[in-house]
């Protein structure tokens, strides 16, 4: 099992790969993907949200 920190860690990594994939959905050539990345971006929002709802920050970012 992860400790909150590592986990913090991994989220503030998938925060990362989440603006490439809003990056790449500039990209006019797309076509279909356009749909998988949307979903990609849906789903780490989640993901982000249920994270930050289950271990809030406090003021000194513990």
């Amino acid at each position: 099992m992860l400790d909150p920190q590592a986990m913090r860690e991994q989220i503030t990594q998938i925060e990362g790969k989440r603006e490439f994939l809003v990056k790449l959905l500039e990209q006019p050539n797309l076509g279909t993907l356009r749909i998988d990345v949307n979903q990609a971006i849906e789903e780490m929002d989640d993901l982000i949200d249920e994270f930050k709802r289950t271990f809030p920050y406090d003021a000194m970012g513990n």
